[in-house]
């Protein structure tokens, strides 16, 4: 048990009351949890259970799961994501915890206009909030808050469960949150879907917290690129309690739609160990690992020769979690000119731009 957290300390009368009301008796009917998420055909979420989307950073989950929640919101089909909610349970709450509002509204408008819904108003059904600038133990109280206040509420998306932890290796709160998730779905009988990056450098959900939600969860589903094509991202299920489905694509049209692509063949994977995918500083590092990085460079001085900004790169870099090697840096130093994240201008010293756009 970690230093910092305390023992939860359960009183002898509550510990009693939990016993004598968690007693199964074979003569008690329990009826079947209901039915709501299918995707191609096969049950993805049951009412009173949760699951999880996994994947790269910018492998789309948000639009995977911005197809999910207009199917529920329109009790129909969307991509190959089939939802009916029943009647008495009709009300989505969509929690982000990462974008602005801004985005937020976009992700908002997209639900909506896959729904087949007028974008230029409220659906009385879909309740969004944007809860980035609050701390884990905010957004925490807000969501419960919102669960346990909300009428006729049926599906709840936490888009970066991530958020809702101050350390993502914390085994106490990973599983409180998670104890939060089983908690929530009991009591409100909902479903609710959630959203973690996986590992860069292996296949496995981030974190302590993507252990415990692989283990718990109802349903794991896995968003990535195809190999051959990185405008297409594919969906399968990694953990599955139903029947396993096969693997279906989307791409993102003109529209900044997904939609799908018809007759999607993935390709075999290759036997023995995968091949080692080239180091991208674009794709492979986040704009916040990069502000952040960026900012501790030039923090300690405002403009640097190609040597000294190579290793001071690397040392900083590795603070948020990045290996640079000799080779990365200068691969790094390359998209840094290129996004003009940084300047060289008439041959001067290297300079840091913080208005770059990502």
């Amino acid at each position: 048990m970690e230093n910092n957290e305390k023992t939860e300390e359960v009183s002898r009368e509550n510990a009693i009351l939990i016993w004598q009301s968690s007693r199964l008796s074979i003569s008690m009917k329990c009826e079947k949890a209901p039915e709501i998420l299918k995707a191609n055909g096969t049950v993805i979420g049951t009412l009173g259970n949760f699951s999880v989307s996994i994947g790269k950073a910018k492998s789309k989950k948000t639009f995977n799961i911005s197809a999910i929640v207009a199917a529920a919101l329109k009790g129909g089909t969307i991509l190959l994501y089939s939802a009916e909610l029943p009647e008495n349970k009709r009300k989505i709450l969509y929690v982000d915890t990462e974008q602005s509002p801004y985005h937020c509204l976009k992700v908002m408008e997209r639900i909506l206009h896959m729904a087949g819904l007028p974008t230029d108003r409220d659906n009385e059904n879909l309740e969004f909030l944007a809860l980035r600038k609050y701390t884990p133990k905010e957004r925490i109280a807000a969501v419960e808050q919102a669960i346990y206040n909300t009428p006729d509420l049926g599906f709840v998306v936490i888009d970066g469960i991530r958020d809702m932890v101050y350390d993502i290796n914390s085994p106490g709160e990973s599983t409180r949150i998670i104890s939060k998730l089983m908690q929530w779905t009991d009591d409100r009988q909902i479903h609710i879907h959630t959203i973690l990056h996986q590992n860069k450098g292996d296949e496995n959900a981030r974190g302590h917290i993507g252990t415990e939600l692989n283990n718990k969860a109802e349903t794991v589903l896995l968003v990535e690129k195809d190999s051959g094509n990185s405008d297409i991202s594919s969906v399968s299920a990694i953990h599955i309690r139903a029947m396993d489905f096969e693997k279906f694509a989307f791409r993102i049209n003109e529209q900044a739609l997904p939609e799908l692509v018809e007759g999607y063949k993935p390709q075999e994977k290759r036997v023995g160990r995968p091949q080692q995918e080239e180091f991208d500083a674009y794709k492979q590092i986040t704009e916040q690992q990069h502000r952040i990085a960026l900012e501790a460079t030039f923090g300690l001085k405002a403009e640097y020769g190609y040597e000294e900004l190579k290793t001071t790169l690397i040392k900083t870099y590795a603070s948020v979690g990045v290996k640079l090697n000799h080779k990365k840096a200068v691969s790094l130093i390359i998209t840094l000119r290129i996004k003009r994240m940084i300047v060289q201008e008439k041959g001067r010293k290297y300079t840091y731009m913080p208005d770059f756009h990502y």
